[in-house]
């Protein structure tokens, strides 16, 4: 990619899912400690990101609903600028394709996708480990976008070891609820307590989201889509939810299934993968291979 093409460029911002979430215990500071395994996925929002030379930074368009201020790209971007006290700004337009308050980190994404980018366009030089630093401060799962891999997660979810997952193809269910995040942690039912597994035994062992039983009574439609997908292939939220997910075998196995969901909903056929399409194209950009 041309010098000239990269100012032009949209970077994706890829959806990702818990495959399971094992809530370990809580700090003293409130945190909850976690183990999860993150999924990147081809399914993706995108950010059109212009360099300018006046400092300042502009959203020229974002998600309906979201202010300015709160925007998580906008910020990853000042938070960026601050942290480098580059003299650069940058001009951001930010198509959503990703449903918020569904678990699919798609806010935490878009902060990660312009820490990325703007690092690379402006010059600034951090090391993925230096910006994923700065990502966390805005999200906690903002850092394992910004390192691009399918990840085992611990700690709070900041400990990042890669995974090479089956890259299989998945039905995601939009069930047209949003759910806080804060909420589902708040909550004095959810469990805390889950026993510590391994990387080396995780696919042995048995998982399950202890999100799930929360959300499941206080949303109720959340709990009709997952017995609605259930009839197909074993279902389960991700994140904090609202979406459900299955896994197939193939892109036409979960076609057939996402043409019966109910017009209310929303489903998405997106494939899993291990490396971010951000930073394929950042190494396109790059020149680099892969």
């Amino acid at each position: 990619m041309s010098a000239a093409a990269a100012l032009r460029a949209c970077w994706p911002a890829p959806a990702k899912l818990n495959l399971f979430l094992h809530i370990t215990g809580r700090r003293a500071d409130g945190y909850h400690t976690l183990q999860t395994a993150f999924q990147i996925l081809d399914f993706a929002d995108s950010i059109g990101i212009e360099p300018t030379g006046d400092g300042v930074i502009r959203r020229i368009e974002g998600a309906t609903g979201v202010a300015e201020e709160a925007d998580l790209a906008v910020r990853a971007a000042r938070a960026l600028q601050s942290a480098t006290s580059t003299r650069h700004g940058a001009q951001l337009s930010i198509h959503k394709r990703i449903p918020m308050g569904a678990g699919l980190g798609g806010g935490s994404s878009d902060a990660a996708t312009a820490l990325v980018a703007l690092n690379e366009l402006w010059g600034t030089g951090l090391k993925l480990d230096e910006l994923a630093s700065i990502g966390a401060d805005l999200g906690a799962d903002v850092p394992v976008f910004v390192h691009g891999w399918s990840a085992f997660a611990e700690g709070v979810g900041e400990v990042l070891t890669p995974l090479e997952l089956p890259e299989k193809w998945f039905l995601v269910v939009h069930p047209g609820v949003e759910v806080a995040t804060s909420a589902v942690f708040q909550a004095p039912e959810l469990t805390r307590k889950s026993p510590l597994i391994t990387i080396r035994g995780l696919f042995e062992a048995e998982t399950r989201n202890d999100c799930e039983p929360v959300v499941r009574a206080r949303f109720p439609a959340v709990g009709e889509a997952l017995d609605w997908l259930g009839r197909f292939a074993e279902a389960r939220l991700t994140g904090t939810g609202s979406c459900v997910f299955a896994a197939f075998d193939s892109a036409s196995d979960a076609g057939r299934v996402a043409a019966q969901v109910p017009q209310s909903w929303r489903g998405y056929v997106a494939r899993g993968l291990n490396r971010s399409p951000l930073h394929v194209q950042l190494a396109r950009l790059r020149g680099e291979s892969g």
